[in-house]
Parts: C-alpha cells; sequence; structure tokens
C-alpha cells in the first residue's frame, strides 16, 4: 500500500505496478498532486526549474510535456500531474478523498493492518508512505482563531473556489517561502494588505522568461544530460559548486556572488561557495552581499529593520525567490507589522491583537505559518510498530531514521520525504523522491528473491545512520540557526537537522553502497 499521490506516489506505484505487485494507493486529496493539488494559494509556483522537476526515468514522458515557463504557476504545474497520472493510467489504482487515521503491524503475520477515515481496512505487507515532507499545515496556532467573524485561510489548503479580494482588508502572517508568494501577488489586488512578519527572510530575485517553441527544444535535447547529471549534485539541481573561496581573490568572489544573484534563481544558494555553510567568515561576506542587494530596493530604514536579517547566515534558512517582493512594502496600501518584540497574542472577532494590545481590524486573514515539517505527515497519523510502538511517541523523544528510508522497530515501513534524508529538505524534491522510490522498489524486489517477506533496520545500522547525519550536519552553521530545517517552529520538537546535508550525489552512492553489499543495515526474515 501507497500512502499518497503526489510526485513519490505516483513514481512509487508505477514501479511496484511493473514489477508485477498488487498495490494501492490511498490520497487525502480530490485528485493527484500533492503539494500542487494542495498548494493554490495566490502567487504558488515552482522555484525549482520546471525542466529539471521532473520524472527522468522515461525520455518520452519528459519530452512529450512542454513548459511555459521557466518557474510555472500552480495551475500548470498540477496539470503536469494529471498528464503524468493519464499518461501511465495511474487513477485506476488510487482510492482519492481518503485519510490513513492508523496502521499497526501485526509480528505474528508479518502485516501492516491499516485503516481510513471512511472505515475501510487494509491488509498489506508493505506500508510505504509518500505523504510528503511539507504536508502537515501548522492551521491552529494563535488563541482564538474560532471567534473571528471573517473567514481565515491557511496557503496550504487553500479552496479550489476562487476566493474573492478584491476591495478587502487582508492580514498576511507569515514571510517564508509561501508568505512571499503570497504577498507579492494579492498586493494589488486588495484594499488594504497588512503583514506580520517576525522572522527575516534573504530573498533572490526570480527571473522567470517565458518558454516558446525554441526555449522548449533546447532542454528537451538536453535530457540525456540531465538525467546522468542531476542526480549527482549537491542539491539534485542542475548547477553545482564550482569555486573554492580560498582560490579567489575579493574581485573574482564579487564577480561570482553579482553572476550567480543575476541568474535569478536559487543558484547563489546552491552552486556559489560552499564555504557559506561551513565558515562563519565566509558566511558573514556572503550574506552581507545579500543584504546590500535588499538594502538597495528598500531603502526605508524602518522596512530594513524589520525585512533585511542580521541574526542568521544566508542559506541557513531556505532562501525564497520573488518577484517584485520588497517593493510591495513601497504600496500606499500595505503595512508591515514587525512581530519579533511584540507578537501576535490572540486572533479575536474583528482581526488580530498583539502583545501590546494593538488591534488590526480584517476581513480576511490568511495564514503563511508553515508546517510541521518531515515528521508531521506520519506523526499525525496512528502508527504503530513492534510491541506496539508509537512512531509519534518516538519521533517526539528523538528523530531517527535508517537512511530517511526505515525505522527500527517499524518493519516493512518503507518511507520518503521524512527526516535523516535530503528529500527533507536539502533536495529538488522529484530529484530526491524519484531516487529514494527506486531503492524501496529495489529493496522489495530483492527481499522477495531472497525468498524472505519481512524487512527492518539493526538497531546498530540505525545508530551508525545517525551519526553519520549528525557528524556531517554539526560541521556546518545550519545547526545554529534557528528554523523549521531544525523543527525549531514546532514548540517540543526534538532538535535536530532534519535534512541530511552531505550532499545528494553523496547520498546517493551510500544508498547503491548499502544495496550493492546486500544491505547490511537491514535485517530480513
Amino acid at each position: 500500500m501507497v500512502l499518497g499521490a503526489g510526485v513519490a506516489g505516483l513514481y512509487q506505484l508505477h514501479q511496484l505496478r511493473e514489477q508485477g505487485l498488487r498495490v494501492r494507493a490511498y490520497e487525502a486529496g480530490s485528485d493527484v498532486g500533492g503539494t500542487w493539488h494542495w498548494n493554490r494559494y495566490p502567487g504558488a509556483r515552482f522555484d525549482s526549474e520546471a525542466y529539471i522537476y521532473q520524472y527522468l526515468f522515461c525520455e518520452d514522458l519528459y519530452k512529450d510535456w512542454s513548459w511555459t515557463q521557466r518557474f510555472p504557476d500552480q495551475p500548470e504545474i498540477e496539470r503536469w500531474m494529471h498528464y503524468v497520472a493519464d499518461r501511465l493510467d495511474l487513477r485506476r489504482d488510487i482510492q482519492f478523498s481518503t485519510t490513513i487515521s492508523s496502521a499497526h503491524f501485526d509480528e505474528d503475520r508479518g502485516r501492516w493492518t491499516i485503516r481510513t477515515d471512511r472505515g475501510d481496512t487494509i491488509d498489506t505487507q508493505f506500508f510505504i508512505t509518500c505523504g510528503g515532507m511539507l504536508s502537515a499545515p501548522l492551521e491552529n496556532v494563535f488563541e482564538g482563531q474560532d471567534s473571528f467573524r471573517g473567514e481565515i485561510l491557511h496557503t496550504s489548503r487553500w479552496p479550489k473556489e476562487k476566493v474573492e479580494l478584491a476591495g478587502k482588508r487582508v492580514g498576511v502572517v507569515g514571510i517564508g517561502a509561501t508568505g512571499i508568494q503570497v504577498i507579492q501577488t494579492i498586493a494589488e489586488e486588495v484594499a488594504h494588505l497588512t503583514v506580520f512578519a517576525r522572522t527575516p527572510q534573504y530573498v533572490l530575485p526570480m527571473k522567470n522568461p517565458t518558454y516558446g517553441r525554441s526555449e522548449q527544444t533546447w532542454y528537451k535535447r538536453r535530457f540525456e544530460e540531465l538525467r546522468d547529471t542531476i542526480p549527482h549534485t549537491f542539491s539534485g539541481f542542475e548547477y553545482d559548486f564550482e569555486h573554492a573561496w580560498a582560490d579567489c581573490t575579493p574581485q573574482q568572489r564579487r564577480e561570482i556572488l553579482e553572476q550567480t544573484y543575476q541568474d535569478g534563481s536559487l543558484k547563489l544558494w546552491l552552486a556559489g561557495f560552499a564555504e557559506m555553510f561551513f565558515d562563519e567568515q565566509v558566511s558573514e561576506e556572503v550574506s552581507e552581499f545579500v543584504r546590500e542587494k535588499m538594502r538597495e530596493r528598500l531603502k526605508d530604514q524602518q522596512l530594513i529593520d524589520i525585512l533585511v536579517p542580521t541574526h542568521y547566515g544566508f542559506g541557513t534558512h531556505r532562501v525564497p525567490l520573488e518577484t517584485n517582493y520588497l517593493e510591495v512594502y513601497h504600496r500606499d496600501n500595505v503595512e508591515l507589522v514587525g512581530v519579533r518584540d511584540n507578537p501576535i497574542a490572540r486572533i479575536i472577532p474583528h482581526g488580530i491583537q498583539l502583545t501590546d494590545g494593538t488591534v488590526h481590524e480584517f476581513d480576511l486573514i490568511i495564514l503563511a505559518t508553515g508546517f510541521d515539517a518531515g515528521t508531521g505527515a506520519l506523526t499525525r497519523i496512528d502508527i504503530r510498530g513492534r510491541n506496539g510502538r508509537s512512531l509519534a511517541e518516538d519521533w517526539s523523544r528523538d528523530i531517527r531514521t535508517t537512511m530517511g528510508l526505515m525505522v527500527h522497530g517499524y518493519p516493512n515501513l518503507l518511507t520518503t520525504a521524512v527526516p535523516l534524508a535530503p528529500s527533507a529538505a536539502l533536495c529538488n524534491m522529484t530529484t530526491c523522491l524519484q531516487q529514494q522510490t527506486e531503492w524501496i522498489t529495489d529493496v522489495i524486489r530483492h527481499l522477495r528473491e531472497q525468498g524472505k517477506s519481512v524487512i527492518e533496520p539493526t538497531e546498530e545500522g540505525e545508530d551508525a545512520w545517525v551519526a553519520h547525519h549528525d557528524e556531517t550536519a554539526n560541521a556546518t552553521l545550519v545547526t545554529k540557526t534557528h528554523s523549521w530545517y531544525m523543527g525549531s517552529n514546532v514548540d517540543g520538537k526534538p532538535r535536530r537537522l532534519l535534512s541530511y546535508i552531505g550532499g545528494v550525489g553523496t547520498y546517493r552512492k551510500k544508498c547503491e553502497e548499502e544495496a550493492a553489499a546486500g544491505y547490511p543495515s537491514l535485517q530480513k526474515s
């Protein structure tokens, strides 16, 4: 059984069917798409180039779809997901509008019993989770939300029906990647927009040209190059780190920073100078470069004080791409409210009240308040392994996995987009999710060829992976910051870098070595 029908779930379903297995996927949404089904808020779009955010296992599937922009918006992305599902004839094995409520492992039979909110009981050998790493939204975050007389919308649960914004007083809470996309998109439409900003973000301008036939021909001709390159870079993008900070003069460093900045993509972050993740001096110089760019656009010191980061380094948080986002704050109908030192206290019937008693009145409140990343998709399900142990309880004490693919104590539970793998954050998602589902497909094939029926990580194997993950993470500056990368946005969540930061190519190699050695970190029976 496969949980989810997004990027990972669709490909996992296809692979297991190709292996001749009986398989069915269950999806909470009313159609395929995962992230791109749920996140239909104004301004939602890729920040990975479209031609690399694709499946690379089939050349015809790749080339028979043509993108209209470098960074397409949600409606086009959703159409692409439907194209994939239809091309591979996947819908016949997907049950939609169904939420998994519990999954319990039966040790005597070596099988999972899974129940849904619709009363289904599923008996399955393997429970494969493709629930996504940003799919458990933090929705009920403020006291008094139920008292609000207007409408409250969370960006990741945006309705399919058109939301009327014209002429309304709108408040947006949160200025992460999602909040930025919303803010820059609706500012011109609403009567008045108030933005509540707590943690400032380093932002990079997006350059998003349209694609006609010549551009589509250009990237389609690169299929083999991209297929052979992307899986082995640091981030799963087409570009990689090429320059060493120590080998460059100050002038050369500046030229490289300018060149990668002007690319209009995430290249400055993911292919600038790798030293910025390890060396505080390099981090400060790169960070100041980005701050300088932001200050030039903001001009107003009050805006600069709220929106330009100074207490953490560039790239140690998620880096958003934007289009004229900073300029939005110069509009007469836009107000910026810093809530770092004067937090939101509660939501009241007619608006938002701050700790100092200040009240802002609204017709509509938009919550861009983030997610319980990496773990939330599974901890909101009652998952129980050997001896009735609870995954939610285990992860509430210590977030551990074996390569982000399995968890000790939970036999035949195979996972994607969970902690301790690059897919938990630091990766072009299609790159990592393809690799993880292919590994899962191969391990199931291996088990069947061995005449075995149950597979589970050993305690020693998991300890070794966690130790390697932590050693790699703790060498970086990322673990010294507070962000959802570290689980810091969820009260009580154990602190550990959710994503493996050793690089996508390195992770892939380690997974391949595990397989080539006959899966020594796993016990089979």
